[in-house]
């Protein structure tokens, strides 16, 4: 008896431990081929790796306990609303777990029933508290049509799961660990209905007696968030992509409190390029700069070449794909796209002060409003408002940004909703477009020393204002469970105002004296940008093939006006400046007008050849043209062009939680100009060979991509040869390269979010540059981490601590490698409590005081420093 005992014991820890680190879909793989039939549908699925069906002794579920109808009622009066933060769902060998997750031990009742083709299950003393409102997932595995999680009323809580056919059997278990958890699993037949247990028999009149449970479960962080919309416009597991796609969701943002995009974006990879990150939102993905930043899949057409940053007050999270994907978006360039979404009216009321106090005398206090309009619901809203005042480590810096967004959805109807969002910045900042310093008075030796990190080397009188508004509206109606459309509008507008004054020339002979000269615009600078999509999206079977089918169009027009007034400016002693000399003679002036307007025809179909062997194949086609006038010299041009952007795909699953993929994408990118024979440029375009491998592990919390990838930019402008007033296109440039990304949890409250990327981009052929030469701007190792733990229970419940690292290698400043920027590596962390509706945080940047600088500017040796030091307090009150 001792021995059986002992080895009972022996069997059960080994199977913790091994099986703690080990996916659960590894022993749940079948052995043979099998056959799915469907309503009379065969569909196959391709055999599995595993040779072995193995029962379930993963450690998550020896924690569980298979619920019994055998507890007494509780009595709602008396019992406490469970605040659910969070809803997980998970796939098994036989269906899906559904987990709803709480941070409080108390009991649960559960009410099931049977209704039709649907399970539901009431909890009355429960409250779904997600920051996106309710839940819903739609065909999360075969046999399932829908699942909802959504707040009935004030203190009870519904789960609806339907089935295709029929209602699908659910048993539930009590998880000390994951909290409760719903197994189901489709059915077949109408001889298969849902139950709470084996033992319970099937009710479809009376609810059943309520189930008292025990729940304890860690707080909700929502580091790994499982499915994306920007790579296909439809909601997408991320694991059936076949494409680097990251996801920096809203925890993260919460967690590391960056001031300004990059700061979110470092978590990708992705580096700053050009300008000041507080100037500009301006990047670098896989060797090319990537101008494709967008807002709820809407091209933010300012963010580049107008000098604007991004506000980071409304936003809820980032998704970053990698690789070309002019197939969806038109004319981008090939590095990648950034999608920022948005936050959303919420169903329940939730209101949120929060306050930001830090060095170089931040102060940003913010609001985050929502909640229905109407008792029914169907008119909800929310507001995001923050006010921003702040110097920095330039000298004469200074900084006032009020921004305001309100948003209001509509839910006409049960199958259309309409929502109404706007965006309203003001930016008032001191200094011009940039705070670039020269390389041969930093990094490059100079008799004379170094500059001070803070040295400004333009005029304190200079400024760069920007007021932005965007107005969109979003509609949506579905015809049926499988037919829906989409419209979608927005108008924004952009009006800058600048005095700038900027280093001409590099280094005089005295290597002390800067030549300088001064731009300011005689009136604001006006941008105008329209922007229509219409799609819909199908879900339809020929065969046992499934297919998920995307059909649309989109309509774009760009205006900009600008004047420009030049204007000497006396030169500049970089070591002991002398500034507010008397102003030179006004050499240059500019009036011009741009156009741009481009109309797209996409399409593009996922199929599910089988369960594990999926398909993406895609085609657009592009009509853009560009309009130039100098207004000056009264004259005018017009430039049309086409392209047809292709885009295929494959994934293959050979286990559940291993997904292999392959893909092929092209992006263009129109090109202004003409030869000396007059022949208009051609679109550049980009050509992406990529293959790689995702996982998700730990029961799917932790999801990892490996991706390589080739990528070529051809048609690139270099100059003639024969002639050297023109240029050609045969200039051709490379980047080749490995990345590494991973995000989620590794144990309860221990979450992870790291990037690490390799990239060898090259001139492979120009005219001008020599070839093999580094592209400008491109790091050659990119590397981030960053970790959180959080105490989940105990006295120490609600603290939690975090440590980041980013590390960017050295850069060329331009094609010629005249010199070096150097690499840098940066060191942050937090301390934070969060307990109820009190949230307390601590952020400290570049804690060692790295002295680095974060791009380079241009062939004048001008290079743009990072900010020193940091620490930064954060109050947030949630009521």
């Amino acid at each position: 008896m001792f021995i059986k005992r002992q080895y009972t014991a022996v069997c059960w820890l080994i199977s913790v431990i091994y099986l703690t680190l080990a996916n659960p879909a590894y022993s749940e793989q079948p052995l043979v081929k099998k056959t799915l039939v469907r309503s009379g549908e065969v569909f196959k699925e391709i055999q599995r790796l595993n040779q072995l069906e193995l029962p379930k002794t993963n450690a998550s579920y020896l924690w569980r306990v298979p619920r019994q109808n055998k507890f007494p009622e509780l009595s709602q009066a008396t019992t406490d609303v469970v605040l659910v933060t969070d809803v997980k769902v998970n796939s098994t060998d036989k269906g899906i777990e559904l987990i709803l997750v709480t941070a409080n031990s108390l009991k649960l009742q559960v009410l099931p029933k049977t209704e039709g083709n649907s399970y539901i299950a009431d909890i009355p003393n429960a409250k779904l508290q997600l920051r996106s409102g309710d839940f819903r997932q739609e065909k999360p595995v075969a046999g399932i049509a829908l699942i909802t999680v959504a707040n009935v009323n004030a203190n009870t809580l519904r789960v609806t799961v339907t089935g295709e056919a029929f209602a699908p059997a659910v048993e539930l278990f009590d998880s000390t660990k994951e909290g409760l958890v719903f197994g189901v699993a489709p059915s077949t037949s109408t001889a298969q209905q849902p139950t709470t247990t084996p033992e319970q028999k099937p009710s479809t009149t009376e609810p059943e007696k309520p189930i008292e449970l025990n729940v304890t479960a860690p707080p909700d962080t929502n580091y790994r968030v499982p499915d994306a919309t920007t790579a296909t416009k439809t909601d997408t597991p991320l694991r059936d992509i076949p494409a680097s796609v990251q996801v920096i969701p809203q925890q993260v943002i919460e967690d590391q409190q960056p001031r300004n995009l990059i700061g979110i974006l470092r978590n990708a990879g992705v580096v700053q390029n050009n300008f000041s990150s507080r100037i500009a939102d301006t990047f670098s993905i896989r060797g090319f700069r990537a101008r494709n930043v967008y807002r709820n899949g809407v091209k933010d057409r300012f963010a580049d070449g107008a000098a604007f940053s991004s506000s980071l007050t409304n936003i809820d999270r980032v998704e970053v794909v990698r690789g070309p994907n002019s197939v969806i978006y038109g004319q981008v360039n090939p590095g990648g796209i950034i999608n920022i979404v948005t936050k959303k009216p919420l169903s329940q009321p939730y209101y949120a002060l929060e306050v930001r106090r830090g060095a170089y005398e931040l102060f940003e206090p913010s609001l985050d409003l929502s909640g229905p309009v109407t008792k029914d619901g169907s008119l909800s809203y929310r507001l995001n408002t923050s006010y921003r005042t702040a110097e920095d480590f330039t000298d004469f810096y200074n900084e006032k940004r009020f921004f305001v967004s309100p948003v209001v959805n509509w839910r006409i109807g049960k199958n259309t909703n309409l929502t109404f969002d706007s965006e309203y910045e003001d930016i008032q900042q001191s200094l011009g477009t940039g705070d670039d310093q020269i390389a041969s008075a930093t990094i490059l030796p100079n008799p004379n020393g170094k500059i001070p990190i803070n040295r400004y080397l333009g005029e304190p009188t200079d400024f760069f204002n920007r007021q932005l508004s965007r107005y969109n509206y979003n509609l949506e109606h579905r015809f049926n469970d499988n037919w829906s459309i989409s419209n979608s509008f927005q108008a924004a507008f952009l009006t800058l105002d600048l005095r700038e004054t900027d280093v001409s020339g590099l280094l005089q002979a005295d290597n002390r004296t800067v030549e300088r000269e001064q731009t300011i615009f005689p009136k604001p600078t006006e941008y105008e940008a329209y922007t229509i999509d219409t799609h819909v999206i199908g879900d339809f079977n020929t065969g046992s093939i499934k297919h998920k089918l995307l059909a649309g169009f989109d309509l774009f027009r760009q205006t900009q006006s600008i004047s420009i007034l030049r204007r000497a400016v006396a030169p500049l002693d970089v070591f002991n400046p002398v500034y507010g000399q008397p102003l030179g003679d006004t050499f240059g002036r500019l009036g011009l007008y741009f156009r741009d307007d481009a109309l797209g025809f996409y399409l593009q179909d996922q199929v599910t050849l089988a369960n594990n062997l999926k398909l993406l194949v895609g085609g657009r086609y592009d009509l853009v043209e560009n309009e130039f006038a100098n207004r000056i010299a009264s004259t005018s041009s017009v430039q049309s062009d086409s392209a047809f952007s292709p885009r295929v795909g494959i994934v293959y699953q050979p286990i559940a939680p291993v997904s292999l993929y392959a893909s092929y994408s092209r992006s263009f990118e129109q090109v202004t100009g003409a030869d000396k024979n007059d022949s208009l440029f051609k679109p550049q375009l980009g050509t992406q060979y990529e293959v790689g491998v995702k996982t998700d592990l730990f029961d799917n919390k932790l999801s990892a991509t490996l991706a390589l990838y080739e990528l070529t930019l051809t048609n690139v402008l270099t100059t003639d040869p024969t002639d050297s007033d023109y240029s050609v296109q045969t200039g051709e440039q490379r980047s080749r390269g490995v990345e590494l990304s991973v995000t989620g949890e590794i144990l309860p409250g221990w979450n992870v979010i790291g990037f690490y990327g390799y990239t060898d981009a090259r001139i492979t052929k120009d005219n001008d540059l020599p070839v093999g030469n580094r592209v400008e701007g491109v790091p050659q190792h990119v590397a981030s981490l960053w970790t959180t733990y959080t105490f989940g229970t105990g006295s120490l419940k609600g603290f939690g601590g975090g440590i980041g690292f980013n590390y960017v290698g050295d850069q060329m400043p331009d094609s010629f490698d005249t010199y070096t920027i150097p690499s840098y590596f940066l060191t942050d962390a937090a301390l934070y409590y969060r307990n109820n509706n009190l949230s307390i945080g601590l952020n400290l940047n570049n804690i060692f005081n790295v002295r680095y600088y974060e791009a380079s500017f241009d062939y004048l040796q001008r290079i743009i420093p990072g900010r020193p030091y940091t620490a930064q307090l954060t109050v947030k009150w949630e009521f």
